[in-house]
């Protein structure tokens, strides 16, 4: 079993309780009554380069990272840096996030929120947008077959603009042929964990034409945004260098003027 295997196990054990707890129809409710989702692709496109800013508590390959007691400080801490959006992972075991911590980042910022989770389900989806996300995470290596296209179709039917994720040439191609405007390429390997920053140097040119480029791991220095900027990214994700920084929006500022 890989990593990513042992971490999408962890997933639909925990979605299917939170299934029972709150029925699809409670979510669909909720959402009839939200205002428009925020659309962060003017900004992404916008000249020079975009900081994606990741509250994260712990990863599987560092474990703990930060004590992030009140995500929403944090995220506000971004946005002042200059962050375009911000990312909340959500997953509960390997990560440590919560549905609460996306709850409490859209309730204090105004930029786009995205949720960063192990997407399988319509039913993730539908409680993105319920809790306030704009955009959310559709790996492409955890959806075979026709799922990527669904998924992504009814991300989009509800006004949530999807990042597909991409590690393999194979996988940009998957990603190209749904359509996606927003093209994220991982620089870990989910299945080992292994982190390689020359995987975007390599795949970027692979995206096609016009969509939005993301550079999503590896970042621990300013020159590493700059060296992302130099191969194609257009916005680069980072979270474990902010965590750690003690300073994430001064961070942040260095990032962007790298």
């Amino acid at each position: 079993m890989s990593v990513l295997d042992g971490i999408l196990d962890g997933v639909r054990e925990d979605l299917a309780r939170r299934q029972a707890e709150t029925p699809l129809a409670e979510l669909q409710a909720r959402v009839a009554d939200l205002p428009p989702c925020l659309d962060p692709l003017p900004r992404f496109r916008e000249p020079g380069v975009s900081i994606i800013a990741e509250v994260k508590r712990k990863s599987p390959s560092k474990g703990a990272l930060a004590d992030i007691p009140d995500p929403a400080h944090l995220a506000a801490a971004y946005a002042a840096g200059g962050a375009a959006a911000i990312s909340v992972l959500t997953e509960e075991r390997r990560f440590g996030g919560t549905l609460a911590d996306l709850d409490a980042v859209r309730e204090n910022v105004t930029l786009p929120v995205l949720r960063k989770d192990f997407i399988v389900t319509p039913y993730q989806l539908w409680e993105a947008r319920a809790h306030g996300a704009d955009l959310a995470l559709l790996m492409v290596v955890s959806l075979d077959g026709g799922l990527l296209a669904d998924l992504l179709g009814l991300a989009r039917d509800l006004g949530l603009t999807p990042l597909v994720e991409a590690h393999t040439a194979a996988e940009v191609d998957r990603a190209a042929e749904v359509g996606a405007d927003l093209i994220g390429i991982n620089a870990r390997d989910l299945t080992t964990l292994h982190v390689d920053r020359a995987v975007f140097r390599d795949l970027a040119p692979l995206i096609p034409a016009g969509a939005v480029k993301v550079a999503e791991s590896g970042v621990s220095t300013p020159e590493d945004v700059a060296e992302y900027r130099k191969w194609g990214a257009d916005v680069v994700l980072v979270g474990e260098a902010l965590v750690r920084s003690g300073d994430p929006r001064s961070s942040i500022e260095k990032f962007l003027t790298a």
